[in-house]
């Protein structure tokens, strides 16, 4: 149930960061932080939302923690828009060989 809440408010984040509108993707990352304290929040998402921030680093930090979870989102790595910027970044390449996806 949980999922349902948080992917359409990681989303409203992601936006919000695309829209240059830095303070409310902050509070919509600050919720999802938060929110992941209560119950259990896929990594993915606050991921998601670091990156559009432009936080890179910490979006990898945070996908990093979704391997290490098992998020079956996870499996959008090669198509999601929200981590388009991450692609060219040898991190990525490696946790993509990491998951053993066919290149």
């Amino acid at each position: 149930m949980e999922s349902t809440i948080v992917e359409p408010l990681a989303g409203l984040g992601v936006a919000y960061a695309l829209e240059g509108d830095n303070a409310e993707a902050m509070k919509v990352l600050n919720e999802l932080q938060e929110r992941a304290k209560r119950s259990y929040v896929s990594p993915y998402f606050i991921a998601i939302v670091c990156n559009g921030l432009g936080e890179k680093d910490q979006a990898f930090a945070w996908l990093d923690k979704a391997y290490a979870d098992r998020s079956w989102y996870l499996m959008e790595l090669k198509v999601s828009p929200e981590i388009d910027s991450l692609r060219s970044d040898p991190r990525f390449q490696a946790l993509y060989k990491k998951m053993n996806f066919p290149p």
